[in-house]
């Protein structure tokens, strides 16, 4: 057996101080956060976080970049191997943003809940991810709709409902919450289903 590579010291002291500003930013906000929470909650010098981070909100952008890229690669991964029908496309894009949200419901809350505290730049960064992330769910009720499998008026609006059901799983979901965010998944996943469905 070979012992695992240790991460170069940069790449440690990264991680940290993002978990330690998931930890933060989701027990105080980010408003009631200071940069010395961040820093004693990493085990760190407040200094020492301004070598890796000239601001908390650089610290919000990155794990906001973060969740929704882990976001995205999930639903590419779901629908990689669909079959080519709206409906298990649907089913499988749903099934991965719930147990995303669920599973990551810390990450998901700050992400969502604090785009308001993103400087300008840098949120039109984290909007362009939503946007592709809201375009390939679209995608798939468009193509629905053209094959008759699916009966929406507006797919932006029922893009718009599925997501937020989607989204809002973080809000509530904890991780003993008696459901298993794969159950839960599925059942959200027919609901969409039952939802659009013609």
């Amino acid at each position: 057996m070979s012992a695992a590579i240790p991460a170069p010291p940069a790449r440690a002291a990264r991680d940290r101080l993002l978990d330690a500003a998931r930890t933060s930013f989701a027990d105080k906000g980010f408003h009631g956060t200071t940069t010395r929470d961040i820093a004693a909650a990493a085990g760190m010098s407040p200094a020492a976080v301004y070598v890796h981070h000239r601001t908390k909100e650089s610290l919000l952008h990155e794990l906001s970049l973060e969740g929704h890229r882990a976001t995205m690669a999930s639903l590419d991964a779901a629908v990689h191997d669909c079959p080519d029908d709206a409906v298990a496309l649907l089913h499988a894009w749903v099934t991965a943003f719930v147990t995303g949200h669920a599973l990551g419901h810390t990450t998901a809350r700050i992400v969502n809940y604090e785009l308001e505290a993103l400087t300008p730049e840098h949120r039109v960064e984290v909007e362009l991810w939503r946007s592709r992330i809201q375009d390939s769910l679209i995608d798939i009720l468009e193509r629905g709709c053209h094959a008759g499998e699916f009966a929406v008026g507006d797919t932006h609006v029922a893009a718009s409902a599925i997501a937020g059901m989607g989204v809002d799983v973080a809000r509530w979901f904890r991780d003993d919450a008696g459901t298993a965010a794969t159950d839960l998944a599925r059942e959200f996943a027919d609901l969409a289903v039952r939802m659009v469905r013609a």
